[in-house]
């Protein structure tokens, strides 16, 4: 409806429509009789008489700096690449055995992995114990031998046996055909990629674990949200749909550049997980600490978004109203940051702004 036919229609009829909004300033008439309208300065420009501006339920204040309070953006938990292990044959060989043959289960360091048969690794377990039994019996003539014989053992370690698999080989003197290869971390088995009686040559990928005890938080922050954010700096996590209490993490990078064709940058935060409650893809609220440094601010009911544009409404004269352009930064639950198109003093509309911006596009257009 046209918000210059609205003196027709009663004043309980409209008032329901334009319910009164936070931060909503001074009303912006009181003069009950009509006046007389100008022609507008602009296009850009609105004329109301003061009974319209009341039915209409407008009110307005200037715009001034304050200090916002804590930014509420959306969040979502990932994996910590740096605590991921892809496990991976050490040898060329056949799978005998599968300790865990499905993804989504918890896993120990050191708990069995894999039964691997390789000729490859009999032939180094043979070559260690020759080179045992040769500096036995020649190692105080020779000391070489003695080299010889670490060389061999460091050769088994950098294909996975582990040291006491290794002192096991020394007492036994009895090489295995079949050696079991455990996890290197506590996590997730999160991928799965062989099957018991599979040849797998060296390197082949066999298992993905993700430590999920600490976990990442990223989120996406405007130009004017990301300058009041540096690495070091620790923001409040609150899981979407969870009574639990917010719990802390610590930014740890802050993308160089922009995703393509946006304005917003990726955030990423360092959070401890150390009972596992969280899981990757779990969506979350993180709260940015409050700004310090006085900023030009709008209510959030004054800012009118279109797309990735905003306006807002300002009062230039008595009962004339024009549209601006502005560009916005920082946001908390009830204010936005003007980062340009308006200067401190400027009438804002504060409420009612969007049937301004409806009697605007009627007349005029978008």
């Amino acid at each position: 409806m046209r918000l210059l036919q609205l003196i027709s229609l009663p004043l309980a009829l409209l008032l329901p429509a334009c319910t009164p909004d936070n931060n909503e300033g001074t009303p912006a008439g009181h003069d009950h009789h009509a006046v007389a309208a100008a022609k507008p300065a602009t296009q850009h420009d609105l004329m109301l008489s003061a009974t319209q501006e009341q039915l209409a339920n407008l009110a307005v204040q200037p715009i001034t700096l304050r200090a916002l309070g804590a930014t509420v953006v959306n969040g979502t938990l990932t994996v910590d690449e740096t605590r991921t292990r892809v496990i991976s044959s050490r040898a060329g060989g056949r799978i005998e055995k599968l300790y865990i043959q499905e993804t989504g289960r918890p896993v120990r360091a050191g708990e069995p992995l894999y039964e691997l048969y390789s000729e490859p690794l009999l032939v180094l377990q043979r070559e260690y114990l020759l080179a045992l039994e040769q500096e036995a019996a020649l190692g105080r003539e020779h000391p070489q031998y003695a080299t010889f014989t670490r060389a061999a053992a460091q050769k088994l370690l950098q294909y996975g046996l582990t040291p006491r698999q290794l002192d096991h080989l020394a007492t036994t003197r009895n090489p295995r055909e079949r050696l079991v290869f455990q996890a290197p971390i506590s996590g997730l088995i999160t991928a799965l990629q062989v099957t018991e009686g599979q040849e797998v040559a060296e390197g082949s990928v066999l298992y993905r674990i993700e430590d999920l005890t600490r976990l990442w938080v990223e989120t996406e922050l405007y130009t004017g949200e990301a300058t009041t954010v540096h690495p070091g700096d620790t923001v409040q996590v609150l899981p979407v749909g969870n009574d639990a209490a917010p719990r802390t993490a610590v930014v740890e990078f802050i993308s160089p550049e922009y995703r393509a064709n946006s304005q917003v940058t990726i955030v990423r935060a360092r959070l401890a997980n150390p009972d596992n409650a969280l899981r990757p893809g779990q969506s979350v609220q993180v709260f940015l600490a409050p700004g310090t440094t006085r900023v030009l601010a709008a209510p959030q009911n004054a800012v009118i978004r279109k797309g990735k544009q905003a306006q807002v409404y300002i009062r230039t004269t008595a009962h004339t109203y024009q549209r601006r352009p502005v560009t916005i930064g920082r946001e908390d639950a009830a204010w936005v940051e003007i980062t340009g198109g308006l200067q401190p003093g400027d009438t804002l509309v504060s409420r009612g702004a969007y049937l301004l911006y409806s009697e605007h596009v009627l007349k005029h257009g978008l």
